[in-house]
């Protein structure tokens, strides 16, 4: 019924209209016509409002009638406001008078450039030792803890999360519905079994190391996590959000030109990233001034992409969720372990700074990206959890206590030769699958010329049990105290 929409944020009208009069070439708005929150305002300043929760929509005009009727029936209040035009002119009437007449060359192409420096400041490489370790149970508990990797359940119940009980895939799942999922599913049209999948990434923590890979892990964790629940690639579509400090350089922002060099690293990150997934980039936002003062302390955000992405699936009875179903099915690793530990959370835990970056490898991804979902649509696959925060460790927890089941897990097969890098790296591109042994063999052929690791088993018996490089036990615990380690932090 519409071919266009935007929200109305910074400016209101004035630039919601504005923007998408740029496809037609020009617009009327009757201003006399926009529904007020309070009587009284004066022309400008409905045409400049940024009240919230609302959006402008341009509908043609035999779809008009039919789109105010939906609306109605749906109690959205809908106000035809004007129409866009071909005129050159972006033009605003009140009570029947031209009060506004706005040259559409001027209004996009007549304000002056900024023109800014962007450098990144130079500092050397800091890189750490990782030693081998003999038990590595508390490690995992105080990273499964940790604030990035932690339950938020308390906090996601607070709101309405759940809308007319459409819901096909919750956030929190498994035997008690409180596994941390990796996207949620819903079914907005309910005689139908089509369904929509979204997820988010974020991760904020690599920005002072390299900001390009920022933004380049974000895209991938938002569409990794959809590829885990049954999203096929090319059936994504992404909204990027930027939460800047302020990144122009001058007095009081001196770092500006570094923190600009950061922005246009994590957008070439975003570009080449959501290009090679094709990815088309539907929305966004941005704030750009994220710094506060108290005295003389200056606190900035660090540099963040919030990377959101919804995904279409053609039949929601085809879609998987992260907890194990069944003891005796076996566990595979899908992707390669890299040494990747800076940012990661177990160097925050052990105050490491510096080291490497998880790189994103798309070109690897897209292929096991296609086989996970063809070994789902083949209902061959009983789980599958993506490897984010924590690593390996963590994702083959969660997927344990959700399920309510054991794991006996034996990492020697991944190749990697440190038990740290192979638990706690967060190299992404990874997810971990959990396969009835009726089916291993359909899989593996699926998978054949793939980074594919088998780890071992779900048992019945609700240990968690990790054998090292050098075969000896380095985890040694039960799916009860990882989650209750994952639960306690924030647990009011």
């Amino acid at each position: 019924l519409y071919n266009a929409i935007t929200d109305n944020g910074a400016g209101g009208l004035s630039s919601s209209i504005g923007e998408m009069a740029r496809g037609s070439g020009g617009a009327k708005v009757y201003l006399d016509r926009a529904p007020l929150k309070y009587a009284g305002l004066a022309p400008w300043e409905i045409f400049l409002s940024e009240s919230q929760e609302r959006m402008t929509v341009a509908v043609s005009p035999q779809h008009i009638n039919e789109f105010m009727n939906l609306s109605q029936k749906r109690d959205v209040e809908s106000t035809l406001l004007g129409e866009f035009t071909d005129s050159g002119f972006l033009e605003c009437y009140f009570n029947g008078k031209l009060i506004a007449s706005l040259s559409m060359d001027f209004l996009h192409d007549g304000v002056p450039t900024m023109n800014l420096r962007a450098k990144l400041a130079s500092s050397e490489p800091k890189s750490f030792y990782i030693q081998h370790k003999g038990n590595l149970t508390e490690d995992l508990l105080h990273v499964i803890g940790s604030l990035n990797v932690c339950s938020k359940e308390t906090f996601v119940r607070m709101y309405d999360h759940e809308v007319q009980a459409q819901t096909v895939i919750k956030p929190f799942q498994g035997i008690t519905h409180d596994g941390p999922g990796d996207a949620t599913v819903i079914r907005p049209i309910y005689c139908s079994n089509r369904g929509l999948a979204i997820s988010c990434g974020i991760c904020p923590k690599y920005s002072d190391l390299d900001c390009y890979q920022m933004s380049a892990n974000a895209v991938d964790e938002a569409v990794r996590n959809l590829v885990a629940v049954g999203v096929k690639l090319g059936n994504i579509a992404g909204l990027d959000n930027f939460c800047w400090p302020d990144p122009v350089e001058s007095e009081k922002t001196p770092d500006g030109a570094h923190k600009l060099a950061q922005l246009v690293l994590a957008c070439q990150g975003l570009h080449d990233t959501c290009l090679a997934y094709k990815v088309p980039l539907i929305s966004g936002k941005d704030s750009m001034k994220n710094d506060y003062k108290i005295g003389n302390i200056k606190i900035s955000i660090p540099p963040t992409l919030l990377f959101t992405a919804i995904g279409f699936i053609e039949d929601i009875q085809n879609t998987m969720t992260m907890d194990v179903k069944n003891a005796g099915d076996k566990v595979y690793l899908i992707g390669k372990t890299v040494e990747a530990i800076g940012g990661s959370e177990w160097a925050e835990i052990h105050k490491f700074e510096g080291g490497t970056v998880p790189t994103v490898n798309t070109e690897k991804a897209i292929l096991q990206y296609n086989r996970i979902y063809e070994s789902i649509q083949n209902r061959w696959i009983s789980s599958c959890h993506d490897c984010s925060d924590g690593g390996l460790a963590v994702a083959l927890a969660e997927s344990a206590f959700a399920g309510g089941l054991g794991m006996k897990i034996d990492i020697m097969t991944m190749g990697v030769h440190n038990d740290i890098v192979a638990l706690f790296s967060e190299t992404p591109c990874r997810h971990i699958i959990t396969v009835s042994p009726q089916y291993e063999n359909d899989f593996l052929k699926l998978m054949n010329g793939l980074d594919v690791f088998y780890l071992g088993e779900v048992t019945e018996q609700p240990q968690f049990l990790v054998y090292g490089v050098t075969s000896h036990l380095i985890i040694n615990t039960s799916i009860f105290e990882l989650k209750e380690a994952w639960q306690k932090t924030l647990r009011i």
